[in-house]
């Protein structure tokens, strides 16, 4: 599933954002319309778009530990605090969250 995240993001001609990556990585093309303005820290509250995608994939039970689990490896859980602060990139992001979504699918 990381791989498949990491390849929709990583494609050129860019047709994902980090969240649509995370989703359609995991097969829920479903998600895409919704996630489409999710990415570059569009996404609710600031979060990063990875994380907020792995959000939707999860039950709701697991988000706190998963939020958790996401802002220890990647240093923050809104965009700008990764970009800025711990400078973990988006694909970095994009593989974690599909990383920690394994457990869910």
């Amino acid at each position: 599933m990381k791989n498949q995240a990491s390849a929709y993001f990583g494609a050129v001609p860019k047709t994902h954002n980090c969240a649509q990556s995370v989703a359609a990585g995991a097969g829920r093309e479903d998600l895409l319309p919704e996630l489409a303005s999710c990415g570059g820290g569009r996404a609710p509250g600031g979060l990063c778009g990875a994380l907020y995608a792995l959000l939707k994939l999860a039950p709701e039970s697991a988000h706190d530990r998963l939020r958790r689990d996401f802002a220890a490896r990647a240093g923050a859980e809104t965009c700008r605090e990764i970009k800025t602060g711990s400078k973990f990139p988006c694909a970095e992001c994009v593989r974690l969250a599909a990383e920690l979504s394994e457990e869910f699918l």
